[in-house]
């Protein structure tokens, strides 16, 4: 099972977890990706089926900040409510009328190729929904790379954003799915301007097991790296989460190596356990979260209705960023 599948969940937050509503300060990594990817031109993106208040509002928020121009796409009829009953002004917007969510997806996919649009965003329709319109070889939007997600997450505890990968798209990823998940992550994390990443490739031991098939993956792509096919980050593993991401761990299990203690991208062996891992970092540690596809021609956003108003500024601000930089030709898609 390593062929591109649509996610597993369907099903989103109906209501905003109070726990995270007090969630601590904004992180500075999310503030710094808001601050500069309102200081370029905004990025027109696509809208999916905008026809709940929170779909509509993220982005007429990040508009107003000026990162992305949106192009709302679903019932015209519908948007307009909804706008109305939240006090919102989408006069300036473009609208493009789509009766159901799935011709909404389609007519999205359209503007991508016609250009008058560089990045889409889900908007209240399900994940399976917006998911399989895009992946899909009719769609044109894959590339050279198989398509991965991540979540550009912000730990209140932790002094770098960090990517966990794949938690949306790939259910089995064989090594070489692996290897184009990892080179995916590294490719988003230079083009959003944060550097070098060191990206740990985690499992539940930080030693080889041939009993534990992921161990031997992290091998393999801690080698495919040292021998050039993986480009542009610092890879190591395997290495279990909390010598990862824990300096002490490391230490005390005398684990020498740039990544181990100061992980920026978390590599889990499949989906499940990368979801999982995700979304305990955003519920029980109260971190904002950002999610994003990538591997296709334009970046693609995964929102919720239980973001706050920063992960949804944020969202808008990675996707706009990478948008920009893949647009300069610099990627290797």
């Amino acid at each position: 099972m390593n062929d591109l599948q649509t996610p597993l969940f369907t099903r989103e937050p109906t209501d905003l977890n109070p726990a995270r509503s007090s969630s601590p300060s904004p992180h500075a990594g999310f503030e710094k990706l808001i601050a500069r990817a309102a200081q370029g031109e905004p990025v027109p993106f696509a809208i999916i089926w905008p026809c709940e208040e929170h779909a509509l509002a993220g982005p007429l928020l990040a508009a107003q900040h000026g990162i992305i121009t949106p192009v709302l796409i679903g019932d015209t009829e519908t948007i307009r409510k909804v706008a109305q009953v939240g006090g919102h002004d989408i006069s300036a917007c473009r609208i493009v009328d789509a009766p159901t969510a799935s011709a909404a997806v389609t007519a999205a996919v359209a503007l991508v190729h016609s250009g008058d649009v560089e990045g889409i965003t889900k908007g209240s329709l399900h994940s399976d929904v917006f998911m399989r319109g895009l992946v899909s070889a009719e769609a044109g939007l894959r590339t050279s790379r198989r398509m991965s997600q991540a979540f550009i997450i912000a730990p209140p505890f932790y002094p770098d954003l960090v990517f966990v990968t794949d938690s949306a798209v790939n259910i089995f990823p064989d090594l070489e799915t692996k290897r184009d998940i990892v080179q995916n992550a590294i490719d988003m994390h230079i083009g959003l301007g944060l550097g070098t990443p060191r990206v740990a490739i985690v499992s539940a031991v930080e030693e080889i097991n041939p009993k534990i098939p992921g161990t031997v993956d992290a091998a393999a792509l801690c080698k495919m790296a040292e021998r050039g096919q993986i480009t542009a980050g610092i890879v190591d593993g395997p290495l279990a989460m909390d010598n990862a991401i824990d300096p002490e761990a490391a230490r005390i299990k005398r684990i020498v190596s740039p990544v181990a203690g100061h992980a920026q991208i978390l590599v889990a062996p499949d989906l499940e356990s990368g979801n999982m891992l995700a979304k305990s970092l955003i519920f029980m540690a109260h971190a904002d979260s950002a999610g994003v596809v990538m591997g296709a021609k334009v970046p693609i956003l995964l929102t919720s209705r239980a973001d706050s108003v920063q992960a949804r500024l944020a969202s808008a601000a990675i996707g706009a960023l990478y948008a920009r930089h893949l647009k300069t030709g610099l990627s290797d898609h």
